[in-house]
């Protein structure tokens, strides 16, 4: 087995970090459009883990189904919401009026 060079460690790195940085940022962001573009830019850098570690074909899945085919049922999904709740707010008409009936 050949020892891992500093640029093999440094990519390692990196992309661990961009793939917690992701999946962080993906959960924490306050707008969904948001959130569904990081989740899709998760499963790409994801890929590029499983294509590091010579899982090829784990790899390849993870773009086509994580990325790809979820990523697109998300959006689709965002444009059938509200345009106020697809960006992260609540209606107008339950945000400036609240009734109690007591």
């Amino acid at each position: 087995m050949d020892a891992m060079s500093l640029l093999d460690w440094a990519l390692d790195g990196v992309l661990a970090f961009v793939v917690l940085w992701l999946a962080w940022r993906a959960l924490a962001t306050p707008t969904l459009f948001l959130a569904v573009v990081l989740f899709i830019a998760f499963g790409v850098v994801l890929a590029l883990v499983w294509a590091r570690l010579a899982a090829v074909d784990v790899a390849l899945a993870e773009v086509a189904i994580g990325a790809g085919v979820t990523g697109a049922l998300l959006l689709a999904a965002l444009v059938r919401l509200e345009p106020t709740m697809a960006r992260g707010q609540a209606p107008a008409a339950e945000a400036s009026e609240v009734r109690h009936d007591d």
